[in-house]
């Protein structure tokens, strides 16, 4: 054991439990060091947890998410493998077809040609028609003369005259047989036009068979170049798909095991704080039972201090009931009514009116008796502290973070050190925590309360903070 040097320079034993209670003052402020490092640590723990948690959900979600993409791009690659056939064979139907189209839309392009030719041999035939027509009214005028002279020659020019009728007969004939044959060119004539302007149409739009059927061989043949293209690309994708799988399953055992360490480290952080906690409620009881033993302490004058403070309110509650400005009920009540729009939540009880009346006269010369003291107000055992320093309460503005700092009044104190106060009923009870003080920063401070009696009941504590 490592000698200690005041010890053995003590002559007393009241020396002694002076030392021992300053030593077990000065434990206390380890101990809740170490315990709000503690705390931090577990918060931090539970937020990585918290972190871990849902870096294995989404890693979940990613495998479950790739899974259902890897799914998805193998239906599209087994449809776009059909696609690509069905627009292959479809190709080659359409150039198929398209090469018959042509050579259909050539012979409607050949046959408008020969229609024309047609038509010109009909206009050949019918001039020629006309002449045979001419020289057949000539032939019947030569007829008629030559019939008029054998009938002036007598019996000599009666032979000639039988020519001449046959002749005339011939001609008569011919003029028949040619008014035949023109009739029937006009008709087929007036066919051959008809049949030509059909054919011409038929030959535009022939030629536009020709252009297009080159066109869509050309879509399709870049269609089916898009569809290979995307199958292609869907089977990199699945091959992708297939490394993220692998990649995540690699990580999901490491994702595991640092959740196993980090629950395991944040448990032992618990067990940890846990055992500080009693570890600070032995220092405490180490502390007072050495200052009732006789142990001197720096802190006993805020203990004399704090004592007589309770001791006078206790008072002004009884005279309060005595002259019935409040009831025993009211004192006592242990309902509150948030009050609306505060935040952080303030509340008021029956005896908050009641305790800003009186509070008020003990606990503001109690900032005044000693420059470490920050703060003196009563709480009840649930931690409800209706009536604070005037420096604290102030009305609650737009900011929480402000009304937090500065409006303290009829706010509920829930924290350990805040119920121990209201809750103790030892003479009194020293505590040592540290005191947020906003942006990450904490002060060591003393907590120090002595209980409130009326009548003989427990009604809180009066809690006194001070600095080191």
């Amino acid at each position: 054991m490592i000698p200690n040097p005041d010890f053995e320079n003590a002559t007393s034993a009241d020396h002694r439990m002076s030392l021992l209670a300053k030593y077990a003052g000065r434990l206390g402020f380890e101990v809740v060091d170490i315990a709000g490092f503690l705390d931090s640590v577990d918060e931090q723990s539970k937020s990585q947890i918290t972190v871990l948690a849902d870096v294995q959900s989404s890693a979940a979600d990613v495998m479950t998410a790739n899974g259902a993409v890897r799914d998805a791009l193998t239906t599209v690659t087994s449809i776009t493998d059909q696609t690509l056939n069905r627009v292959e064979g479809s190709v080659g139907f359409v150039r198929e077809s398209g090469q018959k189209s042509q050579h259909v839309a050539s012979w409607v392009k050949d046959l408008s040609e020969r229609m024309e030719r047609v038509a010109s041999s009909l206009s050949a035939v019918e001039a020629d028609n006309t002449n045979i027509a001419d020289i057949a009214r000539q032939v019947n005028i030569l007829a008629i003369n030559a019939k008029i002279e054998a009938a002036r020659a007598g019996d000599s020019g009666r032979g000639f005259g039988v020519v001449a009728e046959a002749i005339n007969e011939l001609s008569r004939k011919t003029a028949r047989a040619a008014a035949g044959i023109e009739e029937n060119i006009a008709t087929l004539s007036e066919w051959v036009g008809r049949l030509r302007e059909e054919a011409t149409g038929v030959s535009t739009d022939a030629g536009h068979v020709i252009s297009s059927a080159s066109e869509t061989d050309l879509a399709l043949t870049e269609i089916a170049q898009g569809v290979r293209q995307t199958h292609d690309a869907t089977r990199i994708m699945v091959t992708e798909a297939d490394k993220v799988r692998d990649a995540v399953a690699r990580f999901q055992p490491a994702f595991d095991q640092i959740g196993k360490a980090a629950n395991a480290t944040a448990e032992g952080i618990h067990v940890a704080h846990e055992r500080v906690d009693k570890l600070i409620d032995t220092s405490e009881t180490i502390f007072q039972t050495t200052v009732a033993l006789g142990g001197a302490s720096e802190d006993l004058v805020f203990i004399n201090k704090v004592q007589e403070a309770a001791s006078r309110i206790s008072e002004l509650f009884a005279d309060g009931m005595s002259s019935g400005r409040i009831s025993h009920s009211d004192l006592f009540d242990r309902s509150y009514v948030e009050l609306a729009n505060t935040d952080p939540q303030q509340y008021v009880a029956r005896f908050t009116a009641f305790t800003d009346e009186v509070l008020p006269a003990v606990q503001e010369p109690m900032l005044e008796f000693n420059p470490k003291v920050v703060f003196c107000a009563a709480l009840d055992p649930n931690g409800y502290l209706p009536t604070h320093n005037v420096k604290f309460s102030a009305p609650q503005g737009h900011d929480p973070a402000w009304n937090a700092a500065n409006s303290r009044n009829r706010r509920i104190f829930s924290d350990r050190v805040g119920l121990k106060a209201g809750r103790n009923t030892e003479p009194f009870l020293l505590q040592v925590y540290r005191r947020d003080m906003g942006a990450g920063t904490f002060m060591m401070m003393k907590d120090l309360s002595a209980p409130i009696f009326v009548d003989g009941k427990h009604w809180g504590g009066l809690r006194l903070g001070y600095t080191f």
